[in-house]
């Protein structure tokens, strides 16, 4: 295999006394001195934020204050790096809400494993989960980024809901109880 030298082109003056680099990088410093500055002064200015945007996934209350999740376990079945991690429990037969039989004992996401992906919000089918807003979650130890129920319900509050299909299946098993379909 035969070596081809290139042969480069001999410098002009003015590329020897370096001048029209450094007027182009004067040029690219004055233009960003005269333009208005990008930089947000965070956390004083927060950058606003897109419709869409999926942040921190958390569990959400009906407008009645009770719980959508019914332990169905899609959530953790489906998050592809299996940062869900849900108890089932039981409901007791006292409570106003037993027609609905399971709702999570222990409902876990651990924020260092969760990729932002929104697979949970879209395949739950109570809209129990939901991605908020939120962006910045901090912690200083592994535990701290490890969000339990209290912690999810905290930060997703409630949302509002128009259909109430808790109260109509509760309607309905009334209905078929007292022996009227």
């Amino acid at each position: 295999m035969a070596i081809k030298i290139v042969e480069r082109r001999p410098l002009s003056f003015a590329e020897k006394t370096y001048l029209p680099q450094i007027i182009a990088g004067l040029k690219v410093t004055w233009d960003n001195l005269v333009k208005p500055p990008v930089t947000l002064q965070y956390p004083d200015e927060r950058p606003v934020i897109p419709a869409g945007y999926r942040g921190v996934p958390t569990l959400v209350r009906d407008p009645h204050g009770r719980e959508k999740c019914v332990s169905c376990q899609l959530c953790e079945f489906v998050c592809p790096p299996k940062a869900i991690r849900i108890t089932p429990g039981e409901i007791l037969e006292t409570a106003d809400n037993n027609h609905v039989e399971k709702a999570p004992k222990e409902f876990e996401i651990n924020m260092l494993r969760c990729i932002y992906c929104g697979l949970c919000q879209e395949v739950c089918p109570e809209e129990a989960i939901w991605l908020q807003g939120q962006y910045s979650m901090t912690g200083k130890t592994r535990e701290e980024m490890v969000n339990n129920k209290e912690k999810l319900y905290e930060l997703g509050g409630t949302l509002p809901d128009s259909h109430y299909k808790w109260d109509k299946k509760k309607a309905e098993a009334e209905r078929q109880q007292h022996g009227h379909h």
